[in-house]
C-alpha cells in the first residue's frame, strides 16, 4: 500500500530473491520513461524501496505521482 508522507508517495516491495527485484525495477523503469516521471528509488538483495514527488511542482505529490504509482501496482497484480 502506498503511503503519503514528507511529501512523498512511498511503498516498500519485497520479492523472493534479487533476481525478481531487479526484474521489478527494470519493468518500472520503462514505466517511469513511459510517463516522464522517475522515481527515487533503492534496492537492497530482495526488497525495492520506491518513493514518488514532483520535482516540478515544488516536490510535493501530484496527480503524476499517483498514475505513476497506479501503473507500479499493475505490474505486480
Amino acid at each position: 500500500m502506498w503511503k503519503e508522507e514528507d511529501n512523498k508517495l512511498k511503498r516498500t516491495f519485497k520479492f523472493g530473491d534479487f533476481q525478481e527485484a531487479f526484474a521489478f525495477m527494470t519493468r518500472v523503469a520503462f514505466l517511469a520513461e513511459a510517463h516522464q516521471h522517475h522515481p527515487n528509488w533503492s534496492n537492497v538483495y530482495n526488497t525495492v524501496e520506491i518513493e514518488l514527488t514532483t520535482h516540478d511542482a515544488g516536490n510535493t505529490v501530484t496527480e503524476k505521482d499517483h498514475q505513476l504509482a497506479q501503473a507500479i501496482d499493475a505490474l505486480i497484480s
